[in-house]
């Protein structure tokens, strides 16, 4: 066995899209935070919010989308499942499948505007 167990198995996630402030905008949308600019490094960024340092974050950075709902899929966390939902479509995302219950929670799979495959997850 491994001596080395993480914390978190996932310690940063980065999605590639192709027009920043269109992806921030569905993204703070859907989840309703608002995504903070980082200029700092070799290419801007937008970060996902966290509750603190520890957090596991990612962010949204200008790179090339894989083919639509072919690359990794991240599950973002929501309070409200049904109305995270409902504000994927209303804001140029599509959902690509039913809310699935697992013991764990409850999810549903989606694409954000560039075609980048994201899961919903929550209450």
């Amino acid at each position: 066995m491994n001596a080395h167990v993480p914390a978190h198995a996932a310690v940063w996630f980065e999605i590639p899209v192709t027009d920043m402030d269109a992806a921030r905008a569905f993204y703070g949308a859907v989840l309703q935070n608002e995504l903070e600019m980082e200029i700092g490094g070799p290419n801007p960024m937008a970060m996902f919010a966290g509750r603190g340092d520890d957090s596991v974050r990612g962010h949204i950075y200008p790179g090339k989308p894989a083919p639509a709902g072919t690359g990794p899929t991240i599950h973002l966390s929501v309070p409200a499942l049904e109305a995270a939902i409902e504000r994927v479509s209303a804001n140029g995302g599509r959902v690509v499948s039913p809310i699935i219950a697992i013991p764990a929670g409850r999810f549903a799979y989606c694409l954000d505007p560039d075609g980048n495959s994201f899961g919903l997850f929550g209450a």
